[in-house]
């Protein structure tokens, strides 16, 4: 049996795979798994308030869901990359709060020493499960 595989690009992000060689979601059919997406692209600049950027990330994520036919309450695995983790978490979990509701996924926090892009403080990899 041919595995399913899908590439899933929110329109926002078309050059994406072009530009940097990488698809931004694979839908296998049960589940959808999305690259790292940040708060930031690399034609802007960085804002400079943490909960911004954080908020941001979760709005292209939500892009990403929406073009792969799933929502938030759809995630069931998040893995996040921080850079300064511990100074940002609250403010990270307040927003991160916004978006992910009860039943929670799964969650790892990692930090790291940088991310792609200059400045950039948070990036989300996230795995959702279709109904």
């Amino acid at each position: 049996m041919a595995s399913v595989r899908k590439v899933i690009i929110a329109p926002e992000f078309a050059s994406y795979p072009q530009d940097w060689h990488f698809s931004p979601g694979v839908d296998t059919g049960a589940f959808v798994f999305f690259s790292g997406i940040t708060g930031v692209r690399p034609d802007k600049t960085v804002a400079d308030v943490p909960s911004v950027q954080f908020r941001d990330a979760f709005r292209f994520a939500e892009m990403h869901l929406e073009a792969a036919g799933v929502g938030f309450e759809h995630i069931v695995d998040l893995t996040t990359y921080h850079v300064d983790l511990r100074r940002h978490l609250a403010d990270f979990v307040a927003v991160k709060d916004e978006f992910i509701k009860e039943p929670f996924p799964t969650w790892t926090a990692v930090g790291v020493s940088e991310l792609i892009t200059p400045g950039t403080l948070l990036e989300l990899r996230i795995v959702a499960k279709r109904d």
